[in-house]
């Protein structure tokens, strides 16, 4: 930043300028900044330039400086009107009454529905975007008249109204479709755009009218710099539970009706009331409250004034006239509480605010800064020294982009923050244990998490059945290290143990509901007796008979399953259905074939064994028939070729008891959960504003 000494020669010219044709306005250096880099671009070529400034660092004086400073272009020295673009009557009266100050020599007029009607002709023309899509209205500001249209709140600018208007005034900005209008002349105008929040949440993008960012200032760093009021948080832990609320596929936000449901009620209005009362009510006189609907405005304020506290409401729909007359009373501090719903996030300029309640949560930090951003004003006639932010969080659920005060400095969305400033949270984030905590706004630490980040949602080998036993040796060493058979994980904690034509023993796990405490039916080193009545496990050995036996006799060759007992812990039942497969299953030396290092584990799998898993691997290149008659196998492909009998028996025993069916369950959750992700660092990404070239619009 520059010193006062250092400053170019043609800024301190241009000061003295505006201080004895205007006013005694001084730019302060980060304006200064600024507008170099807006000349400095301009004068490079650029013709659709943006500029990212916070609420309160001072916007509408710097586009008004710049359009005092800008010379017409060389193709047109006689164009020397401007319009600012603006998208409420407030915007537009702010506007124009900054023009006036700084410069008092200029015509100023507003374009504004049918009380504010311009000629075109003056110095500087406001006009509200919803006036401008009139009929008659925007041929009175022809392009070769104009040497640039600045846009305020340019954020908005991409969206098809404003595009209708701005490709009037610049051929490179598509008009959107099925409109169509003449251009007076094929001039590019300059066009700048000024906005504190300078992304879209709907991914319009932005480059469709802008080339580049040529100048950005972050909000906290103008707070630390002082142009901005100190700021103090406190969050507030609710039994909210978010995880019901519909998302705006649009916006990206929570769906305003949905988002009611869940905060607009009579509890958590009387906590934000509390809230106010314990934190804010001695030391604060100008509250500012954030609703999310109509119906919730009403509310909260009739909470407020059912405790005593003279609390007011405005809307879009409330009247201009009283609206004007509740802020000017809001503003003389008549009274402390002002509520609203979607109205005061923009063009407000109420610096005495030194209260803000957030009691509406959101996933968008753009709209989380602008309405906290209401307070940060400098106000020192007042007597403010800093703004109270209150935000409430949800305690029951931890709902994936939520913005909450803590998020803002890389801490936990339910970190506790009880009125500490921006330089102790900034404290606290660097001293946070783990690298995510600190750098990832929306850490996954807690295990309450029900959408984890996608860096720790990992799936390890076994998951998939068709791993084979051998390179899950490290990852089953739990099973293994339990029992030398053969044990077979099927994931989910199911366990399986084949017992060669004689069945098999399943042992899974059993909810806390079933209070069976006998012990093991079978024969068992040791008792095997219920610590707890939580979760244990259950084994059942399922016989089957020889099928040419089952069709001699007539029968089913699965007989009915039989219980083999009940075990507190996976190692009790695994050792009790060892003793029982050895002394009830498998006699004598026909239990070594069980082992997991058995003899006949090592030997080439069967075209038969290869043919099922081929079947079930997906490969149906080859006809069956020939991979029935490849005898020596030189029909399979390579992985299976190489098969052994115990690879073999493992997978087809995993595919028998449901593995696939899981894997794949778990995989598609995974691939969901993968692309609910993405979808938010997408929209993450649209929230963060950098200098340089935007992206053209696609197509």
């Amino acid at each position: 930043m520059w010193t006062t000494t250092t400053r170019p020669i043609l800024f301190c010219r241009f000061s003295r300028l505006l201080t004895t044709q205007a006013s005694p306005l001084t730019l302060r250096p980060y304006q200064e900044n600024c507008l170099k880099a807006c000349l400095d671009a301009h004068n490079s070529g650029a013709t659709r330039i943006g500029v990212s400034l916070p609420t309160g660092a001072g916007k509408t004086a710097v586009f008004i400086s710049l359009l005092s400073w800008l010379e017409p272009r060389k193709s047109r020295p006689d164009a020397k009107r401007s319009l600012v673009i603006v998208n409420s009557i407030e915007l537009a009266r702010q506007a124009a009454a900054q023009a006036k100050f700084q410069r008092p020599d200029w015509t100023v007029e507003i374009e504004q529905g049918g009380k504010h009607r311009a000629s075109g002709n003056a110095d500087l023309t406001v006009a509200t975007y919803q006036t401008l899509l009139e009929p008659g209205r925007l041929p009175k500001f022809p392009p070769q008249h104009l040497k640039a249209v600045v846009v305020d709140e340019a954020h908005h600018a991409a969206a098809p109204s404003y595009r209708r208007i701005l490709s009037f005034f610049h051929p490179e900005i598509r008009c959107p479709e099925n409109y169509t209008h003449t251009q007076s002349s094929g001039d590019a105008v300059p066009i700048f755009g000024f906005s504190a929040t300078f992304s879209r949440h709907d991914g319009l993008a932005l480059g469709s009218v802008f080339e580049r960012i040529v100048y950005h200032r972050d909000f906290l760093d103008m707070i630390k710099e002082q142009w901005l009021c100190n700021v103090r948080f406190t969050t507030v832990k609710a039994n909210i539970d978010m995880k019901g609320v519909t998302i705006n596929s649009h916006s990206g936000d929570f769906s305003p009706t949905s988002l009611a449901h869940v905060i607009n009620t009579e509890t958590l209005n009387k906590l934000v009331v509390q809230t106010w009362l314990d934190r804010a009510a001695r030391d604060r006189k100008s509250t500012v409250v954030f609703a999310v609907t109509v119906a919730h405005v009403r509310a909260l304020t009739e909470t407020f004034r059912s405790a005593g506290i003279d609390a007011r409401y405005l809307y879009a729909r409330t009247p201009i006239v009283e609206r004007n007359a509740l802020i000017e009373d809001f503003k003389a501090g008549r009274f402390p509480v002002l509520l609203n719903c979607a109205l005061l996030t923009e063009g407000t300029d109420i610096p005495n605010i030194d209260c803000v309640v957030v009691a509406r949560p959101t996933r968008s930090r753009n709209v989380f800064l602008q309405m906290i951003g209401r307070g940060v004003r400098l106000s020192p006639g007042t007597g403010k020294k800093d703004c109270h932010v209150i935000d409430f969080v949800d305690s029951m659920s931890r709902v994936i982009g939520i913005v909450s005060a803590p998020t803002l400095f890389g801490l936990d969305p339910t970190t506790v923050v009880d009125g500490e400033s921006i330089q102790e949270l900034e404290m606290r984030a660097d001293s946070a244990d783990g690298e995510s905590s600190v750098n990832d706004p929306y850490p996954t630490g807690d295990n309450r998490l029900n959408l984890p980040d996608p860096k720790t949602v990992t799936y390890i080998d076994y998951d998939n059945p068709f791993v084979l036993a051998d390179q899950n040796a490290g990852k089953l060493s739990h099973i293994m290290q339990l029992s030398p058979n053969a044990w077979v994980d099927c994931g989910e904690d199911i366990y399986v143990l084949e017992c060669f034509g004689k069945g098999h023993v399943r042992i899974e796990p059993v909810s806390g509901g079933e209070h069976d405490l006998r012990r093991c039916q079978a024969t068992s080193p040791r008792d095997l007796p219920f610590r707890d009545s939580g979760s244990h496990f259950r084994a059942h050995y399922s016989p089957t008979i020889h099928s040419k036996t089952a069709s001699a006799l007539n029968v089913s060759r699965f007989q009915k399953n039989r219980k083999v007992l009940d075990a507190s812990s996976l190692a009790d039942a695994v050792r009790g259905c060892d003793t029982y497969a050895a002394e009830k299953v498998l006699r004598g030396p026909l239990s070594h074939a069980l082992r997991r290092r058995a003899k006949w584990r090592q030997g080439p799998a069967s075209p038969a064994q290869k043919l099922v898993v081929a079947k079930r691997w997906g490969y149906v290149h080859k006809s069956v028939k020939v991979l029935q008659e490849a005898g020596d196998g030189t029909e399979f492909p390579e992985k299976l070729r190489n098969l052994t009998k115990g690879d073999a028996a493992y997978i087809i025993t995993r595919l028998k008891h449901g593995s696939q069916r899981r894997y794949v369950k778990k995989l598609a959750a995974h691939r969901k959960l993968e692309a609910i992700h993405a979808k938010e660092k997408q929209r993450r990404a649209r929230e963060h504003v950098c200098v340089g070239p935007l992206a053209p619009e696609k197509g």
